[in-house]
C-alpha cells in the first residue's frame, strides 16, 4: 500500500512535516503541483487523478488546501480506489475574501467520504474555526482528532518532524511507517 503526500497552498515546503515524511518512508509519493501559489482546482484534481491511478490503493496524506482538495476529489471520483486519507488542518476556502488565492475551493465539499478518514484539527488554526473543522469531520465522516493548539501544524507551529502524523496514517490501515529520523 502506497502513501500519497498531497500539500497545500505553497506546496509544504523544506522542513515541513510532509516534506521530511518523503525522507523516511520509501512507499510515499509527494503529489507534486504546476503552481503552488496560485492553485486551480481543475488543474490539482487532474495531478491528484493521475497520482491515485498510478498507486495502488493509496492512503492520502493531506494538509490545509490538499485536504479540501481530497474532499473534492472524492466528490468527483468516489468509486476510485483510496484506502484512506489522514486530512491535517484542512482550510476552510469559504471563510477567504473572493479574491483570496485559494477561492477556487469554494465551497469546501461536504458529502461523505467514500473512505475511511482521520481529520487532525487544531483549536488555533487560522486557517479553520473548530466548529468548521467539526462539521468538517461530521460531514466527511471522518474521525476527528483533537490536536490541542499545534496552530496549522506546518513548520512555523513547530511541525517539522511530526510522529504523531505516522501514528495517526497507520491508524488507517497503511503499512508500519518507520517514525524515526
Amino acid at each position: 500500500m502506497s502513501r500519497l503526500i498531497i500539500p497545500g497552498w505553497q506546496g509544504s515546503g523544506q522542513g515541513h512535516w510532509q516534506r521530511r515524511w518523503l525522507d523516511v518512508d520509501a512507499d510515499a509519493r509527494i503529489v507534486e503541483q504546476d503552481d503552488w501559489h496560485a492553485p486551480k482546482l481543475e488543474a490539482w484534481l487532474a495531478r491528484l487523478d493521475i497520482a491515485v491511478r498510478r498507486a495502488r490503493q493509496p492512503v492520502l496524506i493531506a494538509h490545509s488546501l490538499g485536504a479540501v482538495l481530497v474532499a473534492h476529489y472524492a466528490r468527483r471520483y468516489p468509486r476510485a480506489p483510496i484506502a484512506g486519507a489522514l486530512l491535517v488542518a484542512p482550510a476552510d476556502t469559504e471563510s477567504l475574501a473572493a479574491d483570496h488565492p485559494l477561492a477556487d475551493f469554494a465551497p469546501v465539499p461536504l458529502a461523505r467520504l467514500p473512505f475511511p478518514s482521520t481529520l487532525a484539527l487544531s483549536r488555533n488554526d487560522p486557517y479553520i474555526s473548530v466548529e468548521r473543522g467539526r462539521l468538517f469531520a461530521s460531514r466527511w465522516g471522518s474521525e476527528l482528532v483533537d490536536l490541542g493548539h499545534a496552530g496549522h501544524v506546518n513548520t512555523e507551529s513547530g511541525h517539522g518532524h511530526w510522529p504523531a502524523g505516522f501514528w495517526l496514517a497507520s491508524q488507517l490501515g497503511s503499512q508500519p511507517i518507520c517514525a524515526a529520523a
